[in-house]
């Protein structure tokens, strides 16, 4: 008898062991249920209101030495715990106050490892930290998912890890992707029941992630090797590097860090991820003690309209009269900054020195005096040669900040650049704006001068494809913004009907309709936001100009009350005490109705800018009109094939 008790005693003790090596946490919420089991893995699994979203993942990290994370694992302890908090932005690219809530389970195994893992009300995230001090490479990291049969993403495929990570976003069904077939991030996958959104954030000295395919329903991250040497390519030497050898690790590490977080935002509902912060959230915080030299704003942009000025008495291009042109513009329509894009050095590796057709240290001063700042293109590969007296000098003459480009790198010493920028231009109080960048992977809320970064298919694109459509429009908002701002670059005033878009370097048109382009600065995040149009055709277009100006860049407050992924939005963002209405539609004419509860007591004034009644044939024609409103006024954002609507709403005093 006594044996049979121990005996009995021993199971139970047995599968009490078995037991505690599963958690379960939830979302406070309790929609979102995470489960973390453990065997020779760490493997979990994600449902939303019960229904299996992610069937199952695992994590894991390898290392030339040392414990590997996730092999073999033997739980040391672990808590779970609830936290509710509030996060003001400081940059409020969305929301200005975000509050920040979530379970989390954190697991301590021997070797000196944890990971946490994350439940929010709109998605999980998990992170491994690395307590063991050790020098040591990082041969690979596991990162494996896998969907339910049926499963489908809108996959932004890429060629080369060499890249600006500027794709489109292919419906594909998970069986069709090979292990050939890999993307950049942010990507989105569909069930049966919900989407799933995947990127990274808080990525600091650690190469960026992309996904292969199987051929199943199961994906795997790959990342660049640690680079050892790149060499100069013929023809393009100044931008573009042929990578000749490649360690057989991806990062370097001397432990003691946190690695990034693995996001997954999960919903039933499409507008919930132009909604959502979470990138942001899991991001590190804010680390400069004086910010209040950050001045988001709008920009006169002059690359994607070839300095194609006109009814002037000199020469347009690239010349002081020309950029003159441009500060002149931005001042008498109370445009904070102009670019002065490629051209404007001796050379593109000449960056010290001026195009002899420009005195840009006159621009500036013309431009401090105007009331409007400059900010300066360079390329990447020439700026990290010289990092800090290209810097000081840049400052030295006034310039507000830096455009730099062709970066199209994802390895660690690339991501590592990007950070080491970021700080030397906060410490000039220098403004950054990444373009031919991978995607925002939260460095801008830890260096809030980080501005915008591009990583993504834009209006610049027109000068050379027709793949910039309506749908690819109303695609972006719901995968690539979600990691974060995005420099789209929209304003274009020459605005065609798909029949009668052409390709054109030199005078550029967009597809869609002039409504459309002008809803992007509502619905599009991106706090120096572009007009990317010839001054002189904005002057001809004076209207449509005034309507723009009044559009913040930054916001404190963002509801999506209409949206599906690819097929329209309808965002509504307040600053201050104004709301501001943005609705895109893709090749579809829609009429959606506008809630306007958000409104609150009162009278408002609603200036609307909608699609004109003969924009089926002049894709430029548009109506604008001022109506009264309340909370319980009945809106129809009308919307024609490739469409906008915007509205600007004040409270009536």
């Amino acid at each position: 008898m006594k044996n049979l008790l121990l005996m009995v005693c021993s199971l139970v003790f047995g599968f009490y062991q078995m037991t505690a090596q599963n958690f379960d946490i939830k979302s406070p919420d309790g929609r979102i249920q995470l489960k973390v089991t453990h065997s020779d893995k760490i493997s979990w699994s994600v449902s939303l209101n019960g229904n299996l979203i992610i069937e199952k993942a695992e994590a894991g990290m390898d290392f030339s030495s040392n414990t590997d994370f996730g092999y073999d694992p033997k739980i040391k302890s672990h808590a779970i715990k609830s936290a509710s908090q509030n996060i003001h932005a400081v940059i409020s690219r969305k929301d200005s106050d975000i509050k920040d809530e979530y379970t989390e389970l954190s697991i301590t195994y021997k070797g000196n490892y944890k990971i946490n893992f994350r439940a929010y009300n709109d998605g999980v995230a998990y992170q491994f930290m690395d307590e063991a001090k050790a020098v040591r490479n990082i041969i690979s990291e596991k990162v494996s998912f896998t969907f339910p049969k049926g499963s489908r993403s809108l996959f932004p495929q890429e060629e080369s890890m060499y890249s600006h990570n500027e794709r489109l976003y292919l419906d594909k069904s998970l069986t069709d992707i090979q292990s050939k077939h890999f993307c950049s991030l942010p990507v989105m996958f569909t069930t049966d029941k919900a989407k799933v959104l995947f990127t990274e954030t808080a990525l600091h000295d650690y190469p960026g992630l992309f996904l292969k395919g199987t051929g199943s329903t199961t994906l795997d991250a790959q990342f660049p090797k640690y680079v050892l040497e790149a060499v100069d390519k013929d023809g393009r030497s100044d931008r573009v590097q042929t990578i000749t050898k490649e360690a057989d690790y991806i990062a370097k590490t001397s432990g003691d860090r946190a690695y990034p977080w693995r996001v997954f935002i999960i919903s039933d509902d499409d507008r919930t991820f132009v909604e959502s912060n979470l990138s942001y959230q899991l991001a590190k915080p804010n680390v400069l003690q004086n910010t209040d030299w950050i001045k988001p704003g709008k920009v006169a942009w002059d690359w994607y309209n070839d300095n194609n000025i006109f009814g002037v008495d000199f020469k347009a291009g690239l010349n002081t009269e020309t950029y003159k042109y441009f500060i002149d513009f931005a001042a008498m329509n109370k445009i904070e900054y102009v670019i002065l894009d490629e051209g404007w050095t001796k050379s593109t590796t000449q960056i010290l020195d001026f195009n002899p057709a420009m005195d840009v240290k006159e621009l500036i001063r013309y431009g401090k005096e105007k009331g409007v700042g400059i900010i300066l293109w360079v390329l990447w590969k020439p700026l990290d040669a010289n990092l800090l007296p290209i810097l000081q000098a840049y400052k030295s003459w006034g310039a507000k900040g830096i455009k730099i480009d062709y970066m199209q790198r994802n390895d660690q010493y690339m991501v590592t650049s990007y950070e080491q920028i970021a700080r030397e231009c906060a410490k000039l109080e220098m403004l950054v704006d990444f373009h031919g960048a991978f995607k925002p992977s939260g460095l801008e809320r830890m260096y809030p001068n980080v501005m915008n970064y591009e990583g993504v298919l834009g209006n610049e694109n027109n000068k050379w494809s027709d793949e910039i459509t309506p749908e690819h429009t109303v695609t972006i908002p719901f995968i690539r913004m979600v990691a974060g701002p995005m420099d789209f670059t929209p304003g274009a005033m020459i605005n065609k009907e798909h029949k009668n878009f052409s390709i054109s370097f030199t005078r550029p048109m967009s597809m869609g309709t002039r409504a459309h382009q002008v809803a992007m600065y509502v619905v599009y995040e991106a706090p120096l936001q572009m007009m990317c149009e010839s001054p002189s055709i904005y002057y001809k277009e004076q209207e449509t100009v005034d309507f723009i100006t009044q559009i913040p860049t930054v916001w404190d407050e963002t509801k999506v009350l209409q949206g599906s992924v690819g097929n329209y939005i309808v965002v509504a963002r307040k600053k201050a005490e104004k709301w501001y209405i943005g609705g895109m539609t893709d090749a579809d004419a829609r009429e959606l109705p506008i809630d306007l509860s958000f409104l609150g007591d009162g009278s408002f004034s609603m200036e609307v800018f909608a699609d004109g009644i003969n924009v089926d044939k002049y894709a430029e024609d548009y109506k604008k009109e001022i109506i009264e409103v309340n909370k319980n006024a009945k809106v129809t954002a009308k919307m024609a094939s490739g469409g906008g609507w915007s509205a600007i709403i004040t409270k009536k005093q």
